[in-house]
This record gives C-alpha cells, structure tokens and sequence, in this order.
C-alpha cells in the first residue's frame, strides 16, 4: 500500500484523484490532504479517507472546519494558510505527494516537499514554469521523483518508457483547441466567460479551461517540456487534434513517432504518476479505435492563439521571465473570469507586463527572486487593466 498526501483536494485533480483512492483502498492511504477554502467538501473527505494532517488554506474558515469534525475520533492535525498546507507537503510517511493545488500556490508546497524528500506526482504545471530552474536542481539534490499527472506530459514520460539516453529527437503535444477552435477570429472580440468555459472534450476547473480557449495552457506546457524533458523549443511543437485521443507523441532519433492513446479521463495519468512504476488493472471504459473514429490533426492557428507565441518567447528568454508570464496569466484570466478585461485582453494583457520585464529579467533566479517576480507581475496586470482597451492588438513576441 503507497502512503500518499493530497494538496489541492477539492479542485477537479483533487477529486479525482480521492476517486481512485476510494477505488483502491488496499492500493493507495491517504496520509495528508489540504484544500483552499471549501470546508464542506473538504469536511467530507476528512471524514471518508481519515487522514491524520489536514489544512485550510483559508486561515478564517479553520474554526468551521474544526466544527464541521468534532465529532471525529481519532482527531487529524488541523491547520490553517499557507503554513499550514507547506506543513502538510511535508508530513508524515508519505511516499508521494500530488500536487493539485492551481496556480503558483502550489510552488512553496511542492519545494518543501521534494525537501522532506518525497515523490511528487506534477499536477500543477506552474511549479516548472515559475520555479523550473530551483525546482530541477532540489530534485537531482534530494534523488526524489517527479512523475508528471497532466495527461499530456505523462503521455510523454510513459512514450519514453524504454527509450535510451539520447534517443528523444522531437516532443509533439496535442491541444483540443478549446472551447473556440472552430470559431472565426472576428467572433472573439465577443466572448463571454460562460463561452470560454465550454471546453468541448475536457471536464477541467474554471482557469484551465480558459487557459484551454486561449490555448496558454499549451504553451506552459511547451515550458514544463522544455524543463521536464530537457528538450529545446525548437524540438517542442503543438498540434491541433480535436479528439483528444492522442495525449501527446514523442519522435526518436530514427524518425519513428510514439503516441499515448486513451479516453479523456485525467484518472488515467493521475494512476500512473501516483502507481509508478506498476500498471493497476482498472475496470474503467477501454479504448475502442472503431469507437473513436477519425482522429485528426492541423497546425494552431496563431492569430487565434497568440498566448502560444508569448510562452514560447517567454520560454526562450528563460530566467525569471516564466515566472512573470505565468503569474500574469493568472491575474489576467482571473481578471477575465470576473469579467473585468475582454477575452481578448488577457494576451494582451500578459505581453505588456513581460514587455515590461526583458530589462529585468533574471537569467539565474533564486526562490525570492522568482517570487518577487511573480508578485510585481501581478500586480503590474492591475495596474496595466484600466489601460488595455487603449493598447494595440497583440503581437507575438520576437
């Protein structure tokens, strides 16, 4: 039986995750679990898998959840904030961590607990691209594992299963295209949120399922290939494959191209990163090729998309640069989800504010340079929103 601990427990990975734990209860123990700010949810998985930590990441809401399990006998530790959800990363016996926690949250915690020395199973993707280049190096220190749970990524690693050092020539990751992959450019002035939430084959939480429409979420993934893999840009493309049933292909130095097939079910990567290295039996819906019918494939198009030519451009600027591209993705977008910027303004957004940042950016961060970067990035979105309107359409950064 692994000993795993869960951060981000009521958001779409969390859940699923708890899904599989439910399902194979001789297989996975739950250890520790934190959550944002749900406390009946998250009253709820206490109560179910009993694990002996458990934080609020909401310091205000720690009395109601201490309340909502009075009752339980034995008692789990309870805490609360940001301390509280890093004491949890690194409690206890836990052999892996996921880390389901949305956003650059959930850098601190990952860092502290790759520290304590256990396994991380990736599930949130900005850890790599704010905290790649002091993440990369406290992993080959402490000789922990980091197995990625996003389905793209974990395609790459499982197509890498037996392939020799050297051997890796090219990463192709597919993209639904969102919600608005077949939608003209002109329409996308007149997005709405409720639009932009419309993922056509996904069922994902609020900020990846626009980062989808945007396609962003396609190019952080360009940047956490590029520090998983060690792949250069170059060597990292995006195809359109509107049926989501190729997660992702690798092509060998011979010209030979491997692919990860299966349904859209984010349990699938989420098993294999927290089983690793076993293949579990499962009795969930097997693939059926006849079933699946065509699968297609076309290049993005990057007037639609040009969040992807930012994270690539970003990406080879390298340093802190990714750290202010996440961060002002996620302000933007959260900006977009309260419908206070156009749909159209978050690329517009997020390149003013790296626009700003080529004078500053740091080729060799540490941990408190990259957190600075990602706060004056935030703000820096604030402080740009009034003027959006104003600025030109984007152009992709060169």
């Amino acid at each position: 039986m692994k000993a795993i601990t869960l951060l981000g427990s009521t958001g779409s990975i969390g859940t699923q995750t708890l899904d599989i734990v439910a399902q194979y209860p001789d297989r996975f123990r739950l250890v520790g679990i934190a959550a944002g700010s749900n406390v009946s949810m998250l009253a709820a998985q206490i109560r179910q898998f009993r694990p002996q930590i458990a934080a609020i990441c909401a310091e205000e809401k720690l009395p109601e959840l201490k309340a909502a399990i009075a009752d339980l006998d034995p008692q789990p530790i309870l805490l609360a904030g940001e301390a509280g959800v890093i004491e949890v990363a690194r409690y206890g016996d836990a052999e892996t961590v996921v880390t389901g926690i949305v956003g650059c949250a959930g850098l601190l915690p990952t860092i502290a607990a790759i520290e304590a020395g256990k396994n991380i199973a990736l599930a949130n993707k900005e850890t790599l691209i704010a905290g790649g280049p002091v993440v990369l190096p406290l992993v080959e220190k402490h000789g922990i594992k980091l197995l990625p749970a996003d389905s793209e990524h974990s395609a790459i690693f499982q197509c890498l299963q037996g392939v020799p050092d050297g051997g890796l020539r090219k990463i192709i990751l597919t993209a639904s295209g969102g919600a608005f992959r077949d939608w003209p450019v002109e329409r996308l002035a007149d997005v709405k949120v409720a639009d932009a939430l419309k993922h056509p084959n996904w069922s994902m939480g609020r900020k990846i399922t626009v980062d989808s429409a945007t396609l962003m979420n396609k190019g952080l993934e360009v940047i956490e290939a590029h520090y998983l893999f060690g792949m250069d840009y170059e060597n990292i493309q995006i195809v359109i494959h509107p049926q989501s049933i190729i997660h992702s292909l690798i092509e060998v130095q011979d010209t030979s191209v491997l692919a990860q097939l299966g349904w859209p079910d984010m349990r699938l990567p989420l098993l294999y990163a927290i089983s690793y290295p076993e293949r579990i039996y499962t009795d969930w819906e097997r693939l059926d090729l006849v079933k699946a019918g065509n699968l297609t494939f076309r290049e993005p198009d990057h007037d639609k998309y040009p969040c992807m030519n930012l994270a690539y451009a970003a990406g080879r600027a390298g340093g802190s640069m990714t750290a202010v591209l996440n961060a002002a993705n996620e302000q933007a977008v959260a900006l977009f989800l309260e419908e206070k910027i156009g749909f159209l303004d978050i690329p517009r957004c997020i390149e003013t504010v790296c626009d700003r940042h080529h004078s500053h950016n740091c080729s060799y961060p540490t941990l408190d340079d990259i957190i600075t970067a990602d706060r004056w990035a935030r703000t820096e979105v604030i402080s740009v929103m009034e003027n959006l309107r104003k600025t030109p359409q984007v152009v992709s950064l060169r």
